[in-house]
């Protein structure tokens, strides 16, 4: 699997910034630009990096960040505190993720350690929402209603090809 020079180009556009050790494009905006890339488990400077998947939309960040703001976790640790089938879905996806992960390298720095609060608190919403769209629908519930909130996220290209 590798980027092509285009998404690489896009992808650096959009985070400002010169991006590190991707393994692939794995979710799109309705425009067509990279919103997720899946990363290495461990950078190439041997830091150890537990985030999988990396939300690159500006807009999609922006929009989670007000989410974030508004306290959207906080609500959302208390539907994952009293929703039984919400907590079983969560440890799976959990699992999952450290599975895939590892299947690219396993880091024993990280092991064990997924990404978004995931298998008990809800930490980080664009880390779960990053995990929801490089998977289907309900592969992670929680990034799901992040995207239920943000619907629109992708009316418009987040970047220009003129940049």
């Amino acid at each position: 699997m590798s980027i092509s020079a285009v998404d690489l180009k896009k992808i650096e556009l959009q985070l400002g910034r010169t991006p590190r050790d991707l393994v692939e494009v794995v979710a799109r905006g309705t425009c067509g630009n990279p919103a997720v890339v899946k990363t290495k488990p461990r950078l190439q400077d041997g830091t150890p990096f537990p985030t999988l998947y990396y939300l690159t939309c500006p807009k999609l960040n922006s929009k989670i960040g007000s989410l974030e703001a508004a306290g959207f976790m906080k609500e959302l640790e208390s539907k994952l505190a009293l929703d039984e089938n919400l907590q079983k879905n969560y440890l799976l996806a959990h699992e999952l993720y450290l599975k895939e992960r590892e299947a690219i390298e396993e880091v024993l720095e990280i092991s064990g350690v997924s990404a978004g609060g995931m298998p008990s608190r809800v930490k980080c919403l664009h880390a779960l929402t990053a995990h929801a769209l490089a998977k289907r629908k309900g592969a992670n519930k929680i990034g799901d209603m992040v995207l239920n909130e943000i619907m629109d996220w992708c009316q418009t290209p987040c970047i220009s090809e003129e940049e």
